[in-house]
């Protein structure tokens, strides 16, 4: 059985979204990230010897990231057709949006909220503005799909979906009609909707 080491309203989110659009079991062990106690947990630092969430869980294989978990669960249930099989082209493109969460959404927004100023030389991220200029393009135009694959969810939209619904949670998303259509079409989707249910459900107290 998989187990989930999770914290409500985290980016640990994430995984529990793609867990829900696997359909598998799994359970669910909340670490309150606030509480260092609470990080001693062994099965926990095995996973995340960082003491981050997220962090999974599965008989021998252990792993925390988000990225890297959905990349392992997407593998690992290559049936449900959340990622493109490695001799497709599209792997290279699901590859890049992969990373381009951890990579270059979450350093920039910490820039923004952290008013450092921007470098785009220095800055493997680039910067807030152009990190959003290539998603809306990614999203934009009368060849591209719903997704960021095209017509095909995947598990990039997982990563990429969901943090975009923290930027506009957050208020530092701009004023995108793009970006704010896609967020639309990911809060529909079923499993989607049942991880923010959870979410809400195990809200700790303030």
């Amino acid at each position: 059985m998989i187990t989930l080491y999770w914290c409500p309203q985290t980016r640990a989110a994430r995984a529990m979204w793609m867990l829900e659009e696997l359909g598998v079991d799994y359970d669910l062990k909340i670490i309150d990230i606030r509480d260092e106690k609470a990080k001693v947990d062994s099965g926990f630092l095995q996973a995340s010897p960082m003491g981050k969430v997220p962090a999974l869980n599965d008989g021998e294989a252990v792993l925390a990231d988000s990225a890297a978990i959905c990349l392992y669960l997407a593998d690992k249930y290559p049936e449900k057709a959340l990622a493109p099989s490695v001799d497709d082209p599209l792997r290279a493109q699901y590859l890049y949006w992969m990373v381009y969460v951890p990579g270059v959404i979450e350093p920039a927004m910490a820039e923004k909220f952290s008013n450092i100023p921007p470098n785009k030389v220095s800055h493997g991220w680039g910067d807030f503005d152009t990190m959003i200029s290539v998603l809306e393009n990614a999203l934009d135009g009368e060849d591209k799909g719903p997704w960021l694959l095209g017509d095909k969810f995947s598990a990039a939209d997982v990563m990429v979906g969901s943090t975009a619904n923290f930027l506009r949670m957050f208020n530092i998303l701009p004023d995108s009609q793009i970006i704010n259509d896609y967020i639309d079409r990911c809060l529909t989707r079923p499993a989607f909707e049942r991880a923010l249910a959870k979410d809400a459900e195990h809200a700790l107290p303030s």
